[in-house]
């Protein structure tokens, strides 16, 4: 009958180890470096039916600024300050742009259905905490 198989580490072993070091190292950097190029630019873009017909450099707000946008025979009030955009007012029948609040953060988007009006929030800011708290 054989002997048990040996489990000591070979030269292999220490070589697959070192290729996944490197590519975490690799990944890890290549996200580091997308972050820092990108910067802290946050822009709020509007958009109308479908079109982008408005941008707002967010980062280059000092107080806060009111826009108007209308479509579909409603109009929308938006206020752009550092970092946040939130509907001030909409003569529409749900209210629903208005209740969303502030949002700030890339990625994050306010949507007007019946006036076909939307803003989205773009660019590499971070939002003030984490998306999902699971536990």
């Amino acid at each position: 009958m054989k002997s048990s198989v040996k489990l000591t580490p070979t030269r292999w072993d220490a070589l697959v180890a070192a290729v996944i070091l490197l590519l975490a190292l690799v990944c890890g950097g290549g996200y580091w470096v997308h972050t820092l190029s990108a910067g802290d630019v946050l822009t709020a873009v509007v958009s109308v039916d479908g079109r982008a017909t408005d941008r707002v450099s967010l980062n280059a707000l000092s107080g806060t600024e009111t826009r108007s946008y209308s479509n579909n025979g409603y109009t929308v009030s938006v206020a752009f300050s550092a970092g946040a955009v939130r509907v001030v007012e909409s003569d529409c029948p749900n209210q629903d742009c208005v209740h969303t609040g502030a949002v700030s953060g890339a990625g994050r988007s306010i949507v007007c259905l019946p006036a076909r009006i939307s803003i989205q929030l773009t660019g590499s800011a971070v939002s003030g905490g984490p998306d999902v708290i699971i536990g």
